[in-house]
């Protein structure tokens, strides 16, 4: 169990007074059985004309922000501070819910569940020289059974270990096929490797976007930003959270805020302005996350 205080603030500056188009704010958590929200705050400048909320398709919390269409900035700021507590799984609940008929691989979804997976489980990307395929295959034991949840827990950590991690600020995400070429990546591209991997095996995955923060001393990278890591969906033990920037399992140390099929559909602050193309000046985004009972919540600004 964690107590965790987290600002996430996004700044825009142009170069000249720009209208602004609506914009999509995916930043606050569910409350769920692992995740207590204490408190929520939004604080932005200038002020919307309307605040809406809504779930999407996937049933994350969204928020939605409309100015009045004459208005015009220079600027924008949108700050969300959080307070909640974090009861992550850990690999010991995984292991001990799991569905004895899938304990080893390879395994197919029961009919009642495959077709509310059909989606999360088709590949996404192509991949004409099937090298995600050769290697995800690297992970299944050779002349001998292949254990489901240590098979995931090893393609976590080889890509933790084999692979180089870099922020990157630039939007977009790599394909595959480009991480695996480069060896090289921030955390939504080996996140999106390890979802096509499992994809090719035929596993369920989908794309979550939240916030990382330490326990324990231990280091960790992906911090001071939003991060990324993928869920796959193992029968009995759920969705399983797998984070292979820091060969994280079960949701340690992981605040998840929104689950989608896509990294497009978990883009965390979205929108645009109504201006020339060299109105826009810069992009700065700031995370802060503490960890600690007695710690007071973030300033909303």
């Amino acid at each position: 169990m964690a107590r965790v205080h987290i600002r996430h603030a996004t700044s825009y500056a142009y170069n000249a007074p720009v209208g602004l188009s609506q914009h999509r704010l995916l930043v606050r958590p569910r409350d769920s059985h692992d995740l207590r929200l204490h408190d929520a705050t939004l604080s932005i400048s200038p002020a919307p004309a309307s605040t809406r909320w809504a779930h999407d398709v996937f049933g994350n919390s969204i928020c939605l922000l409309d100015w009045d269409p004459e208005e015009r900035t220079d600027r924008l700021e949108i700050v969300s501070a959080l307070d909640l507590t974090h009861y992550p799984a850990g690999p010991a609940l995984p292991r001990a819910t799991l569905d004895p008929s899938v304990e080893v691989f390879p395994f197919s979804y029961g009919a009642e569940e495959a077709p509310d997976l059909a989606h999360f489980v088709e590949r996404h990307l192509p991949d004409p020289e099937r090298r995600v395929d050769a290697w995800a295959r690297r992970f299944l034991a050779q002349g001998g059974q292949t254990r489901t949840l240590p098979m995931l827990e090893a393609m976590t950590r080889a890509i933790k270990d084999e692979f180089d991690y870099e922020a990157r600020d630039a939007e977009g995400t790599n394909p595959p096929t480009v991480t695996l070429t480069t060896g090289r990546g921030a955390c939504r591209d080996f996140t999106l490797l390890m979802m096509e991997a499992a994809r090719a095996l035929g596993f369920a995955a989908r794309f979550v976007s939240g916030y990382l923060y330490e326990a324990g001393g231990e280091g960790t990278v992906g911090g001071g930003a939003t991060h990324a890591w993928v869920a796959i969906y193992v029968p009995g033990a759920g969705w399983i959270e797998y984070d292979p920037t820091n060969g994280l399992v079960a949701g340690e140390n992981l605040i998840r805020v929104g689950a989608t099929r896509t990294p497009e559909q978990a883009v965390p602050v979205g929108g645009g302005y109504i201006g020339r193309a060299d109105d826009f000046a810069a992009l700065h985004v700031d995370v802060s996350v503490q960890v600690g009972e007695d710690l007071p919540p973030p300033a909303p600004a």
